[in-house]
């Protein structure tokens, strides 16, 4: 009697779940949902007003905010790429210094950039007030002056405080290129001019575009300097449509555009970098030590270094210095230090809260059998890109709907309304914080733990240790610096933020940078000037780690060289 065999091919068992997976699976759905809450209300909205929108106010939105992405991004690129290419291929008098201080706007917030360039160019400004002296003239009726509230304007202060995103990328590209590919092509007959751009640009073009990208999506997120310059984007669309036309589905369906913005700048920068690889194909790689420039030209470039330093960080921060110095009564005033002490906690919150966030989303997928986590981090992750405003209209309405079922329960249990535990605190703007936030974090950590060998858990795990403690004992204390220095780059871009803050924060609650949106708005620069001068120092602490981390990149080099 013959035994009957199945010869089908055995089904693959379904991955385990374990509670990593569902915790990681669980956070990351939370953190997407505002950008799925933000969509299902433009395509569900209680009151359609795309026609209305269409007719009337979107084309102007729409127009004013590609002119300043496509202009942000020249400059950007220009500048970032051309003080790139003079600190790593020649070499003058600063260079050491400027190669640094390139990096300095980064603690400027394009809104506060904003508030110093008009006092400073404004018809009672010190540059008008000195041409008057200086010429005899009485009113504005006998010279010309630029429009300073202009679109022109703001362009201006978003390249100038956003290009370092695209001057660090051009720098490490450059730095990472041999000097034999130039030698090559000028042994062919390329000039300097052919060289830089048949050869060197091209190979850092990947790199460029994603500095330009980054900040194309800044300048599409900013409020505080479009609003100060009367200039309407999409940003303040959402506000307007919002707070005085009482719409939230009209807010939801501008922030959906907003959204196709974002997502197609993402496509963009991806898709400038797809199927191009570059690599160093000489075994005689010999690193660039920079050409020395003739007498004129070394000056030159000097001055093209120092110009963007001076007129994107030293300027502003020396006006705002000037006025916080001047107006000693401002530092006195309490409602200073609440912001501040409220600044402080709502960022140390967002800070911790968003790097628990990271080490659970980056553990969760690297200990589940299961690639759902990483998908789903991935997507949380894109909460970087978004606009605050987009992020607000996101999370509001669905806590809102929170708190009425959360009050509505506790009615019916206690006899109690508890009023709005969600939308009337603070929770909302922490949120909000770390939906915006946690990519950094993510990223970090993602980074620590891919140096950490797999070997080591797995000696943990075979001594005992249970995931939780070999996290805690084993990864923890190898991935803390990273950690850090997430926590501190989360806490920095948190006291900076303008939009999320101006729309979920609780009623009379202040952070430094409500403060200065408030005064400025008063057309009160001395008042805004503390606060103003204050985010600027907080956010001086991560350019400082960021070029200590560049200065120690290259053991052995000399960067002022």
């Amino acid at each position: 009697m013959t035994e009957n065999f199945d010869l089908e091919k055995p089904r693959r068992a379904l991955p385990a779940i374990d509670g990593w997976t569902v915790a990681s699976l669980a956070l990351g759905l939370a953190l997407a949902m505002p950008l799925i809450s933000v969509a299902a209300m433009a395509l569900f909205p209680s009151e359609n007003i795309w026609p209305h929108l269409l007719a009337t106010v979107l084309p102007r939105y729409v127009g004013n905010s590609l002119i300043l992405m496509a202009a942000v991004g020249a400059g950007t690129a220009m500048i970032g790429v051309g003080a790139a290419w003079l600190v790593v291929m020649k070499r003058f008098p600063l260079r050491g210094v400027l190669e640094w201080a390139l990096l300095a706007p980064l603690a400027m917030p394009a809104y506060i950039g904003a508030y110093a360039l008009v006092d400073f160019l404004e018809y009672a400004g010190p540059v008008q007030t000195a041409l008057r002296a200086a010429f005899g003239w009485s009113s504005a009726r006998d010279y010309w002056f630029p429009e300073i509230r202009s679109l022109g304007s703001a362009c201006a202060v978003f390249t100038l405080t956003l290009y370092p995103y695209v001057y660090l990328m051009a720098r490490a590209a450059f730095r990472e290129q041999s000097v034999c590919a130039l030698e090559v092509s000028r042994s062919l007959g390329c000039g300097p001019w052919g060289s830089f751009f048949r050869v060197a640009l091209p190979l850092a073009r990947p790199a460029v575009a994603a500095g330009a990208a980054i900040a194309m999506m800044e300048t599409l997120n900013d409020f505080g300097a479009v609003d100060y310059f009367a200039v309407q984007t999409l940003t303040t669309g959402v506000f307007s449509v919002w707070l005085e036309s009482h719409n939230a589905g009209g807010a939801a369906q501008i922030s959906s555009v907003t959204l196709i913005f974002v997502l197609a700048l993402l496509g963009l920068e991806s898709a400038s970098r797809r199927g191009r690889r570059y690599h160093n194909m000489s075994r005689r790689y010999r690193p660039i030590e920079g050409e020395e420039l003739g007498p004129v030209w070394r000056w030159i470039a000097t001055l093209a270094c120092l110009t963007p330093v001076t007129l994107g960080f030293l300027l502003p921060a020396g006006i705002m210095a000037d006025h916080a110095l001047t107006e000693t009564q401002a530092w006195r005033d309490p409602d200073l230090w609440r912001a501040a002490a409220n600044t402080a906690m709502l960022a140390g919150a967002a800070a911790a809260v968003s790097c628990a966030a990271g080490v659970t989303l980056v553990y969760g997928a690297r200990v589940s059998r299961s690639g759902a986590p990483r998908m789903v981090a991935r997507l949380a992750a894109l909460g970087y890109a978004v606009p605050g405003a987009v992020l607000a209209v996101g999370i509001l309405f669905p806590f809102a709907a929170i708190d009425d079922a959360l009050a509505d329960a506790a009615l019916a249990l206690t006899g109690h309304d508890p009023g709005l535990l969600l939308t009337g605190s603070a929770a909302a703007l922490v949120f909000a914080y770390v939906v915006r936030f946690a990519a950094i974090a993510y990223g970090s950590i993602d980074s620590a733990f891919g140096r950490v060998t797999p070997s080591m858990e797995a000696a943990a795990r075979a001594l005992g240790e249970t995931r939780a403690g070999a996290l805690r004992r084993v990864h923890l204390p190898l991935i803390r610096g990273s950690v850090l220095t997430a926590a501190l780059l989360i806490f920095v871009d948190s006291a900076k933020e303008l939009p999320a803050t101006l729309l979920l924060r609780p009623f009379n609650f202040e952070t430094l940078a409500t403060a200065v949106y408030n005064a400025a708005s008063l057309e009160d620069i001395g008042g805004a000037a503390p606060p103003a001068l204050a985010i600027v120092l907080v956010g001086l602490a991560p350019v400082a780690l960021l070029m200590r981390s560049l200065r120690h990149s290259r053991p052995g080099e000399q960067p002022g060289r």
